[in-house]
């Protein structure tokens, strides 16, 4: 063969291995409102910047005449690209070729990638759309599976690694976007469940449907596996690439900083009266996340999950931050069990990849009831603490309103190592609310009471003692529990001018093997 024919056969051979599965099952791809493995990745990645490996890969299974039938790549994607500038390793499921199911060599593909990632220090992002295990190849199927795992486990806390669900996500192919940092499903073209309702049907006898058992929308607001929902893919993908301007590239680099031209000493007057006069008045925390970041530009994660509890990335003077803040709107930003869990995971990330930790507070506490002591309150609520006992990053902890008895200890306190605490001066730090405490304090006095208007007067007299001595936060800046008491309109300038000092923090936990957190 003549070397410009050898050329030409490369060529040819690039063109077969980019039509996938051939033009057919992309246009029926496309009808399902799906894009194709090679458009994710190009919208995912800068223009020009992919560079993709095993193109030429073909599986080895003979069994069930799957010889007959092959297709360069095997039915996955990969390689690597720049996210704005940036390194990432890439890997897109291609549901055109053999309905995505994996192979033991598409299986090694993906490894590949993954290997490389750790070996460089770069985040890891895998597209999923694949009709699960590929049936004909059997154990070596699963075995693809496990390596994959085993790999998702290792690059935990090492590199980043995000996951979209674009298509089906069933059985053991749920468990490596399990293992990521941060899954992204888009509406009703995604679904992630471990067994699918045939099977439910067959077993239980529950009817349900695809999307009501494993769909985007339930992901994201009943069980919290999913961290994102978009509209489309396209949508999906930009959440993807707005999500990696916060992150640093591994653990041992520190996140990206950007220009700032939204002025440090910025102030609105409106926090300063921001909270509601009347203790029981809910309002909306977002309002002043909005008003102290950076150009009002917030990532919400898990943002239909657990909305008692709000976490997401922002900036402060171009330095990515974790931000974590109860929400008085929604069941009163109590903690349960949900939003301990939604907000553990959150502080773990931040902590694992360098990310700086702001917390506002305004919790009466947890929930109480039998469902919650059922489900197991105490171990879930103990997760938060525990990410933040065990959190070496700068914490800044401001207090806004109400922090009452276990509830303040968790977020972020003093005693948890917080490394700024400031309060507002309407903060209320105490065990427990005025009326409360004034029944276990006082309660045999009020029974003893028979006239019902001494009986009002004596408890509005102690509620009202109570109140002065500890609805303001200066009891606890007493015992240097709060740093300073600030100004609310100054917040903003405060947590800059806090993490600029915090920004060389050197803080090591013991030496240990791994720390075992009550899960």
């Amino acid at each position: 063969m003549a070397k410009l024919d050898k050329i030409k056969e490369l060529i040819e051979k690039r063109e077969q291995a980019r039509m996938g599965g051939g033009e057919k099952r992309i246009e029926s791809q496309h009808k399902k409102g799906k894009l194709t493995a090679r458009e994710r990745i190009d919208l995912l990645l800068d223009e020009g910047s992919f560079e993709e490996y095993d193109m030429f890969v073909t599986h080895r299974c003979t069994d069930f005449g799957l010889e007959k039938t092959k297709f360069y790549g095997d039915g996955v994607v990969t390689g690597h690209g720049t996210i704005d500038g940036r390194i990432v390793f890439v890997y897109a499921q291609d549901f055109t070729v053999f309905g995505g199911s994996l192979s033991e060599a598409y299986a090694q593909k993906i490894c590949k990638v993954m290997d490389q990632a750790m070996k460089v220090g770069a985040p890891i992002i895998g597209v999923n759309d694949s009709g699960g295990a590929r049936i004909q190849e059997g154990v070596n199927s699963l075995a693809g599976y496990a390596e994959i795992f085993e790999r998702n486990i290792l690059a935990s806390g090492v590199v980043p690694q995000i996951s979209a669900i674009f298509g089906p996500c069933a059985g053991g192919a749920v468990y490596s976007p399990a293992l990521t940092d941060f899954i992204m499903m888009t509406e009703k073209t995604s679904y992630m469940f471990v067994t699918g309702p045939k099977v439910v049907k067959t077993v239980t006898g529950e009817d349900i449907s695809t999307q009501d058992l494993g769909g985007a929308n339930i992901h994201a607001s009943k069980s919290g596996v999913s961290h994102f929902t978009a509209e489309n893919e396209e949508e999906g993908l930009m959440i993807i690439r707005k999500l990696m301007t916060y992150l640093p590239q591994n653990n041992l680099e520190d996140p990206p900083v950007t220009t700032c031209n939204d002025p440090i000493d910025r102030v609105d007057d409106v926090l300063n009266s921001i909270i509601p006069e009347n203790p029981n008045k809910p309002y909306n925390v977002k309002d002043i996340i909005y008003s102290i970041i950076d150009d009002s530009e917030f990532l919400e994660i898990h943002r239909d999950y657990a909305k008692n509890i709000v976490v997401g990335f922002c900036k402060f003077n171009g330095t990515s931050v974790g931000l974590v803040a109860n929400q008085p709107s929604f069941l009163a930003g109590v903690l349960d069990i949900d939003a301990s869990k939604k907000a553990a995971r959150f502080v773990r990330f931040c902590d694992a990849f360098n990310i700086p930790i702001v917390t506002l507070v305004d919790v009466p506490g947890f929930l109480p009831g039998s469902v919650q002591e059922y489900g197991g309150i105490i171990t879930n609520g103990a997760k938060l603490m525990f990410a933040y006992g065990e959190a070496t990053v700068p914490k800044i902890t401001i207090t806004l309103r109400k922090s009452y008895g276990g509830a303040h200890d968790v977020m972020s306190s003093k005693q948890l190592r917080g490394d700024l605490n400031y309060a507002w001066p309407n903060a209320e730090i105490a065990v427990m609310g005025a009326k409360g405490a004034i029944q276990i304090l006082e309660g045999r006095k009020v029974k003893s009471l028979t006239d019902d208007g001494e009986k009002a007067k004596f408890i509005a007299e102690k509620e009202e003692e109570y109140l002065n001595k500890f609805a303001n936060p200066y009891k606890a800046a007493s015992y240097g529990y709060i740093d300073d008491v600030i100004e609310p309109r100054n917040t903003r300038f405060r947590i800059i001018r806090g993490l600029e000092v915090l920004s060389t923090k050197k803080l090591v936990n013991p030496p240990k093997k791994h720390s075992n957190i009550p899960l």
